[in-house]
């Protein structure tokens, strides 16, 4: 018989995934520094060149300076308020980024750039990657599975194993917490393990079994 672990649940989560229509990337093979790099530093979280890709996809008839805007407010969307920071995220994602541009006549036109397709999934692009190694700080810490959207890491996914009396969602977290950057844009978190599956709202203020707490002082 063999012996349900953290390995074979990923593997089966990854093809789930690729069954679906998700491309599926491996984090150490995606790691700066090797070929198939799409990140400049583990500090980096949102895949800059699928988002720009995107951007510019999505909004074909925007000018150049328009789309260039609006990845540069998506990169710095971080504010002194965390929750601040996921509303803005949230605002981005859900209605698209303002940005302003010149017509030919000379007049300033408002626009919003999208993010992404709603109307048309298989418009955006989608892609699970595991092992994602993201570096905050002193700490390093290594995801099993993070889904993005157009570059942009919108769930983060915890696999556990069910045997283990001590693989709780409070340990799944803990990792999480150390690493706020990876949740800043409010990121769905998943906790398997085995066949059973925990669901929490993770951001920097995140979702308790019995209420909201910042996430980063909940206790085990």
């Amino acid at each position: 018989m063999s012996v349900l672990n953290e390995s074979i649940v990923e593997d089966a989560a990854l093809t789930w995934f690729g069954e679906l229509g998700y491309t599926i990337g491996h984090g150490p093979h995606m790691a700066p520094g090797e070929p198939a790099a799409e990140r400049a530093s583990f500090a980096d979280v949102v895949l800059v060149g699928r988002l720009r890709e995107a951007i510019w996809r999505l909004n074909p008839a925007m000018p150049e300076e328009a789309r260039e805007d609006a990845l540069r407010k998506v990169m710095r969307v971080g504010t002194p308020s965390s929750t601040q920071t996921n509303r803005n995220f949230h605002a981005m994602l859900r209605d698209g980024v303002p940005v302003e541009y010149r017509r030919a006549d000379g007049s300033i036109a408002g626009d919003h750039a999208r993010l992404v397709d709603f109307d048309n999934a298989k418009n955006n692009d989608w892609l699970a990657v595991n092992q994602f190694t993201v570096i905050e700080g002193q700490n390093n810490r290594r995801p099993d599975i993070v889904v993005f959207v157009n570059g942009l890491p919108l769930a983060v996914i915890e696999l556990k194993n069910a045997a283990d009396e001590n693989a709780t969602i409070w340990s799944a977290f803990k990792p999480l917490r150390e690493i706020p950057r990876l949740c800043r844009g409010g990121s769905r978190s998943l906790t398997f393990a085995g066949v059973h599956r925990e669901t929490s709202r993770v951001s920097r203020q995140a979702h308790s079994i019995e209420g909201v707490l910042r996430w980063t002082n909940l206790k085990a």
